[in-house]
């Protein structure tokens, strides 16, 4: 039987394959999980926020990560996918692979293009 520590492993595998509709960045590498938790019950909560409250496709989007992690993930129970807000997502919770992938696709740094817009360095 799995650990909780490896059935972690496995969500995150998952997540990585799931992608914003409108970036072309997997979920995880894109910050938008701030966490990943496995029960004693083997249960798992997932919490992630969305890059804007306006996400036109929130409701999919989060229906997907739940329904992608009970398919693929073997011998879990419930799975719990929470919506939150706090702390606001920015582009500094990009991963570098994420980040990587967006300079090739947008030409430029989104972190750095972001900092210098809002005045940090």
């Amino acid at each position: 039987m799995a650990s909780s520590e490896e059935i972690r492993e496995e969500v995150i595998k998952v997540l990585k394959q799931i992608y914003d509709p409108e970036i072309p960045v997997n979920i995880y590498d894109l910050g938008l999980i701030y966490g990943v938790e496995v029960d004693e019950n083997r249960d798992v909560r997932i919490k992630m926020t969305l890059t804007t409250s306006a996400c036109p496709l929130m409701g999919i989007l989060l229906y997907r990560v739940e329904e992608m992690v009970k398919q693929n993930v073997a011998g879990i129970g419930e799975v719990d996918v929470e919506l939150v807000w706090d702390p606001p997502w920015t582009p500094e919770r990009i991963s570098p692979e994420g980040r990587e992938l967006l300079k090739k696709f947008l030409g430029y740094d989104p972190v750095e293009e972001w900092r210098s817009r809002v005045g940090q360095s």
